[in-house]
């Protein structure tokens, strides 16, 4: 993931890319959201194991 992070970075320095940064952010903290007020969606993939 840092790698990833790291390499996300470099291209928007190398790119002038730096309005990518704030939709990124947003896409991350949307999701991050979703998982965790969406608990019962990964319900079911849990009583599979068991």
């Amino acid at each position: 993931m840092a790698s990833f992070l790291g390499e996300m970075w470099r291209f928007m320095r190398a790119r002038k890319k730096f309005w990518l940064l704030p939709i990124l952010v947003m896409m991350v903290i949307f999701g991050g959201l979703i998982v965790l007020t969406k608990g019962s969606a990964v319900a079911p993939f849990i009583y599979t194991i068991f």
